[in-house]
């Protein structure tokens, strides 16, 4: 039996009053949850004040997918040194990228507030995937074409555009 299915449950609550039961081993994906249930040993409800249902949802999910994918690669081996578990069934690093990629190939609105919420709850993998997206979003676009894509006013005078070009020559080149 893995261990998500036998460790006790931890209430979050969303900032919108939505109230999600998971198992402890997926509220502890986040760093900002695990201390603070080492700092209080018997708490078992957390309201989470920055962070939406709709995003939580989300959050937890991928929480829920990685904590999977770490009991499938985790399991221990039988005297005779084989795994209990088949090969077939366990989830490679490529796929588990794979199913990162395609979650989170989401609207930028959700991509901004799961990677405000990865930042928050300390969530490393979630933080870094929302990252390389928005990085992949702004690649090989220049500055107009990056301002259209994220809605940025340009606020710049046309001098201190060519200034902070001129100290900058490298990210034109």
């Amino acid at each position: 039996m893995s261990e998500s299915t036998t460790s006790k449950m931890i209430t979050l609550k969303s900032s919108d009053g939505v109230v999600f039961v998971v198992p402890e081993t997926v509220a502890k994906q986040s760093i900002t949850i695990s201390h603070i249930m080492e700092d209080i040993s018997t708490i078992t409800f957390i309201p989470l004040l920055n962070v939406g249902a709709p995003t939580l949802a989300l959050v937890i999910e991928y929480c829920k997918k990685h904590v999977e994918a770490a009991d499938m690669s985790n399991t221990e081996t039988t005297e005779d040194g084989s795994s209990p578990m088949p090969a077939s069934s366990r989830i490679s690093d490529d796929e588990l990228w794979n199913w990162d990629k395609q979650f989170i190939d989401v609207d930028q609105e959700t991509l901004f507030n799961l990677m405000m919420a990865a930042d928050y709850l300390h969530i490393q993998g979630l933080l870094d995937v929302a990252c390389h997206k928005v990085a992949d979003m702004i690649k090989g676009k220049n500055p107009e074409e990056i301002r259209r894509t994220f809605n940025i006013k340009n606020d710049l005078t046309p001098e201190e555009e060519e200034e902070i070009r001129c100290e900058n020559l490298w990210a034109f080149e």
